[in-house]
C-alpha cells in the first residue's frame, strides 16, 4: 500500500513537471482578451447561405494560418479551464453526501459534465469555421442574429463579475490564513480591504497587462502543487483520527452514512451547476481554433479531447481528495478546512493567492468591458477618465459584496446555475441548431443538451438558496 501511495504521488509530480515543460503559445493583449470574451470590433462574417463553401475549411488537410502545435494548445487550454473553481467542488459533494462512497457518483458526474462541455466547446469552433467568424459574439450574430447580442454581452459581464467576486472572497480568506500561519491575526474584512487597496486596485489600473503574462503559468502549477499537497495529506492520514493536524484543522472532518445513493437527491444538481462554471472556457474556442497549426476539425478535436480529459482527471482527483479528507465538513473553499499550522497547505494557499491575484485584472477588464458592450457604449468614447471611474466604482461594488458574502460554494453554484449553464449548455447548442436547418440526430442531441441546461439552471438556482 505504501508503494502504491508513493507511486501515485510520483506520477502526480511527473505530470506537473511534464506540463511545465510545454511552452505557452502566445501572449494576448487586453484588446485580444476583450474580443475573445465577446466584445470589441466585429470580425468578418458570411451569410448562412454560403455555408457550403465555408465548410470546405473543415476538410482534413486544409491548413490555416495558425502556428500553435497541439501540445501548445493543450497546455494553454488546460490553463484556461482549470482555475480556482476546483477548490469548491469538494463542497459540492458534501451538499448531498457525507460518506466516502459519495465520491463515486461525483466522479461520474464530473466526467459527464466534462464530456458535454468539451462537445459544446467544439460546437463553437465548428460554428465559427462554418460562418467565417472569429469570436463567440460574431458566431452568435451570424446564426441567431444581432438583435439579441446584448444577451451575450450581459453573459460575458456576469461571468467575469462573478469571477472577480469569487477571487476577492478567495483572497480575503486566504490571506487571513496565511497571516495566521505567520502569527499575525487579522479579520476577514481587514484582509479583504488590505489586498484590494494595496494589490488588486493598482493591478486593475494597469493599461497594459502584458507584464502579467509570465504569471499565467503560476495558475496551473499552483493547482498541480495543491493537488499533490492534498494527496500527501490524505494518504498520510494527517487529518484522520490521531493525525498530526486533526486537532488544529479549521474544520474537523465529519462523516456519516449518506453515500453513493444520496446522489439521487436533487441537491446533487448543485455540484452539476458548479461544474458547468468550472469547465467554462468557451469564449476562447474561436481563438484556439484560429491559432492551431493546420486547423482542421480532427486536429481541433484532439486539442479539446486532451485538454478536457486532463481537466476531468484533475477535477476528479482534487474533489475526491478534499471530500475524503473532510467529508461533510468540506468548506466552500476547501483550503479553509486545512490547519493554519500545516506548512504544506500554507504553501498551497500562497500559490493559489498568487494565481488568483494575477488573474484578477484580466477577469476584471472582461467585466468592465462587458458592461460597456452591454450598453453599446462606443469604443471612441472609452477614454481613460471613464475607464478609471468605472474601475473605482466596480472594485467598490465587488469588495462590498465580498465582505458580506462568505460562502464561496454559494457563489460558485449560483454563477454556474445561471449564466454558467447558459454559456456552456444553451448558447452553443442553439447556434448549432440554427446552423443545421435539417433536424438530424445531432440537432436533436443539441436540443436535449439545451433543455438540460435550462432545467439544471432553474432547479440549481432554487436549491442554491435553500
Amino acid at each position: 500500500m505504501l508503494h502504491f501511495r508513493t507511486s501515485l504521488l510520483l506520477l502526480a509530480l511527473l505530470a506537473g513537471t511534464a506540463s511545465a515543460l510545454v511552452p505557452p503559445v502566445t501572449t494576448h493583449s487586453v484588446t485580444n482578451l476583450h474580443n475573445i470574451r465577446g466584445g470589441g470590433a466585429r470580425g468578418k462574417r458570411q451569410p448562412l447561405t454560403k455555408l457550403k463553401s465555408d465548410a470546405a475549411a473543415a476538410v482534413p488537410g486544409e491548413s490555416g494560418d495558425g502556428t500553435a502545435t497541439i501540445p501548445n494548445e493543450v497546455f494553454n487550454l488546460v490553463k484556461g479551464i482549470v482555475g480556482s473553481g476546483v477548490l469548491s467542488l469538494p463542497y459540492g459533494i458534501a451538499v448531498y453526501g457525507n460518506a466516502p462512497s459519495a465520491v463515486l457518483p461525483a466522479t461520474i458526474l464530473i466526467t459527464i459534465m466534462g464530456m458535454i462541455s468539451a462537445y459544446t466547446f467544439g460546437l463553437i469552433g465548428r460554428v465559427c469555421q462554418a460562418t467565417d467568424t472569429m469570436s463567440y459574439s460574431d458566431a452568435w450574430d451570424a446564426t441567431i442574429g444581432s438583435s439579441s447580442s446584448a444577451l451575450i454581452a450581459f453573459s460575458c459581464f456576469f461571468d467575469c463579475f462573478a469571477g472577480c467576486l469569487s477571487y476577492s472572497m478567495i483572497l480575503a480568506d486566504t490571506f487571513v490564513n496565511l497571516l495566521a500561519f505567520a502569527g499575525v491575526s487579522v479579520t476577514r474584512t481587514q484582509s479583504l480591504l488590505g489586498v484590494t487597496g494595496f494589490v488588486l486596485t493598482p493591478l486593475c489600473f494597469l493599461k497594459n497587462l502584458k507584464s502579467l503574462a509570465p504569471f499565467s503559468l503560476v495558475g496551473i502549477l499552483g493547482m498541480l502543487y495543491t493537488f499533490v499537497a492534498m494527496a500527501i495529506r490524505y494518504f498520510g492520514g494527517a487529518y484522520a483520527v490521531g493525525g498530526a493536524f486533526r486537532d488544529t484543522a479549521l474544520k474537523a472532518p465529519v462523516f456519516g452514512t449518506a453515500g453513493a445513493a444520496s446522489a439521487w437527491s436533487p441537491k446533487a444538481l448543485i455540484l452539476t451547476c458548479m461544474l458547468s462554471n468550472a469547465y467554462i472556457a468557451h469564449f476562447n474556442a474561436p481563438k484556439f481554433l484560429k491559432e492551431l497549426k493546420n486547423n482542421t476539425m480532427p486536429r481541433f478535436h484532439q486539442v479539446i479531447g486532451w485538454s478536457f480529459g486532463a481537466s476531468v482527471l484533475l477535477y476528479a482527483g482534487m474533489s475526491a481528495l478534499g471530500f475524503l479528507t473532510f467529508g461533510a465538513a468540506s468548506n466552500g473553499l476547501i483550503l479553509n478546512s486545512y490547519s493554519n499550522k500545516d506548512l504544506l497547505m500554507s504553501i498551497a494557499r500562497f500559490a493559489v493567492a498568487i494565481s488568483v491575484t494575477f488573474s484578477y485584472p484580466l477577469c476584471f477588464i472582461g467585466a468592465r468591458d462587458g458592461l460597456l458592450d452591454m450598453f453599446k457604449y462606443p469604443q471612441e468614447k472609452r477614454d481613460n477618465g471613464l475607464l478609471n471611474k468605472m474601475t473605482i466604482g466596480m472594485i467598490a461594488v465587488v469588495t462590498a459584496m465580498a465582505a458580506k458574502l462568505t460562502d464561496l460554494g454559494l457563489v460558485a453554484s449560483v454563477g454556474g446555475a445561471t449564466f454558467g449553464t447558459a454559456l456552456v449548455f444553451v448558447y452553443p447548442t442553439l447556434m448549432m441548431m440554427k446552423l443545421k436547418k435539417n433536424k438530424g440526430v445531432e440537432s436533436k442531441i443539441a436540443g436535449v443538451i439545451a433543455l438540460l441546461g435550462v432545467v439544471m439552471g432553474v432547479i440549481g438556482t432554487k436549491l442554491s438558496f435553500e
